[in-house]
């Protein structure tokens, strides 16, 4: 049996915890912080943990991270 191939993009963006959660970094903030709040550019301040129903569909991307 072939090994499976992981998504190139999903290793560059996703990072599965020992744990087997999904941590991935705030979106929004690469461009247009004026007309951010100082509120949202506060709260999407480094990684956050994605929820259940996005965690299997990134866990599918990588095969061998859990």
């Amino acid at each position: 049996m072939p090994k499976m191939k992981t998504k190139s993009s999903a290793k560059k963006r996703f990072k599965v915890t020992a744990t087997g959660k999904v941590k991935v970094g705030a979106a929004g903030k690469r461009h247009g912080m004026i007309k951010r709040s100082k509120k949202f550019i506060r709260d999407a301040r480094g990684t956050m943990v994605l929820s259940d129903p996005d965690t299997k569909i990134v866990k599918k991307f990588l095969p061998y991270s859990f």
